[in-house]
């Protein structure tokens, strides 16, 4: 590797540009998922409790039109990228249409809602496919680091939404829903100012539409030999898009469980008031939960200080000032769970627990995914369906004691803790190897429009977990807790399976690209 090479990897091995995204994206999933944590029980908890007594049907319906919608937009998104705007306009417009969505959402009427759901999914539309396309753009010399650098932007997403779920769901708590959704929206509007006053370190990577010729950008980035045929090559792999989009549509239906029938599990079917040691020992895991992780970010964000403070001052003061806010939250949390005798766990704390071992477990699979023993992407897309099946057989295990047709119970919260490690680890295989491999699969020109088209994956694997979801309470009536979670555990798993069997064939259709 050259000298100018290893400035430009200056950054834990890679480029301090990256981090921004980094942070940019972790605004992003900080408003998304501390919105969502909330949103099913805000609108099924009693009005005493500063909910509106929705039914369970009804509230995952809505979740289910929200959560599919925001992937929908980003084919248009994409699109209005390549051909309008660039990609750093788009994702600017996306990030401050968000931040109103959330205003709205914060006001709880029933009006507001449906304005606020509608202005998030436009502004997801701009900002989620081409913060991903630039991620993608300041790789395109350095393709074998893509795994490596959507691994680590993965973590960023999961430190957003580890902070997210942490602090709306503790505003919700202990103040009122508003508040949760309120605090959303203005990390939602620091992250805008972030990117906006950093843009500088991009450089050209997005400023305009892009104009690359397909053939020659596919020839250079790609390494096709001057012999072979390009469409022929590239007909293949858009094939293997094809393969991994359509059975990533059982990933998302199984593991989007968690903001549907996981929340509603944690809160009417798993002991989450704990006393005595138990009590104990739950606030000490939360302190360290709570300041651990945001220890090693902030760590990162100090790095990425030193490296670009006097280039982009004003995106770093943004950015400082943003997490000394988050401490300021954190510590206050702490204040009030510590001093109390008990402990009773929120609902929405379980969600963070995916985040979390993201963080944690994000460097490792970076690690393994830039070493000799990576695997291949059906075997990594296999292991991931399995890891996912796994997580679901924890929970039809731990729940094979309810009773057919309760409403409530109070089941161990370690099968919830089981079920998103096994969940998390299945994601690092799929979601971010996913992002990397349609990056290296398709032509630099349609980077953002085939963004926008993997996130209909995402839009039909939301719709339908909520859709399947919803029947929570019939499958419980009519069979059991423990058949509901056996579904999710047999499906991917078959289709785990299915991956191993057709890794030789998909590894011939992608032409040398690992």
């Amino acid at each position: 590797m050259s000298s100018i090479t290893n400035k430009e990897f200056s950054l834990l091995n890679h480029k301090p540009a990256l981090f921004v995204l980094f942070f940019t994206e972790m605004w992003e999933r900080f408003s998304y998922y501390g919105m969502r944590a909330i949103f099913v029980l805000f609108l099924t908890a009693s009005f005493s409790d500063g909910g509106w007594e929705w039914t369970r049907e009804r509230a995952l319906g809505l979740l289910g039109i929200y959560t599919s919608s925001v992937y929908l937009t980003p084919l248009i998104g994409g699109i209005i990228a390549d051909k309008l705007l660039g990609y750093q306009k788009a994702v600017a417009l996306g990030a401050l249409v968000m931040t109103l969505g959330h205003a709205a959402m914060s006001l709880e009427t029933e009006t507001t809602l449906y304005i606020g759901i509608g202005l998030l999914i436009i502004g997801n539309g701009l900002f989620k496919p081409n913060v991903t396309s630039m991620v993608s753009g300041l790789y395109d010399k350095y393709p074998e680091r893509k795994d490596g650098a959507f691994t680590i932007f993965y973590m960023g997403v999961n430190a957003g939404g580890f902070l997210g779920v942490l602090l709306c769901g503790f505003l919700a708590n202990n103040l009122s829903y508003a508040w949760g959704f309120g605090l959303a929206g203005i990390f939602m509007f620091l992250g805008t100012l972030q990117f906006w006053f950093g843009r500088e370190i991009f450089e050209k990577i997005g400023v305009s539409p892009s104009k690359k010729n397909d053939i020659s950008d596919t020839i250079s980035n790609m390494k096709i030999t001057e012999d072979a045929i390009p469409k022929n090559i590239q007909r293949d792999r858009y094939v293997v898009v094809a393969i991994l989009a359509f059975f990533t549509v059982f990933f998302w239906w199984a593991f989007e469980q968690a903001s549907g029938s996981m929340n509603i599990f944690a809160r009417d079917y798993t002991q989450r008031a704990l006393t005595g040691d138990s009590a104990m020992i739950f606030k000490i895991v939360d302190v360290l939960v709570s300041t651990v992780p945001l220890v090693i970010i902030s760590w990162v964000l100090l790095k990425l200080f030193g490296q670009t403070f006097k280039r982009i001052s004003l995106s770093n003061i943004v950015l400082g000032t943003s997490f000394i806010s988050i401490w300021a939250i954190v510590i206050w949390k702490l204040s009030v769970i510590i001093p109390q005798q008990n402990a009773e766990i929120e609902a929405s704390w379980f969600l963070i627990l995916n985040s979390l071992f993201i963080i944690f477990l994000a460097p490792l699979f970076s690690k393994w995914w830039e070493s000799k023993f990576n695997p291949s992407a059906a075997v990594k897309f296999g292991i991931g369906m399995i890891l996912l099946g796994m997580g679901f057989g924890a929970l039809a295990y731990g729940s094979s004691a309810i009773p057919q047709g309760a409403k409530t119970a109070s089941v161990s919260l370690i099968w919830l803790v089981l079920a998103y490690l096994f969940h998390t680890m299945g994601e690092l295989c799929v979601s971010p190897v996913g992002l990397s491999y349609v990056s290296k699969l398709v032509p630099p020109k349609k980077i953002g429009m085939m963004f926008g088209i993997w996130y209909l994956v995402n839009a039909l694997g939301n719709y339908l977990a909520a859709k399947t979801g919803s029947y929570i309470d019939t499958i419980v009536e009519q069979y059991s807790m423990s058949f509901f979670f056996l579904i999710f555990t047999v499906i991917p798993g078959v289709v785990g399976l299915i991956f191993l069997i057709l890794n030789p064939i998909i590894k011939k259709l992608m032409h040398g690209i690992r």
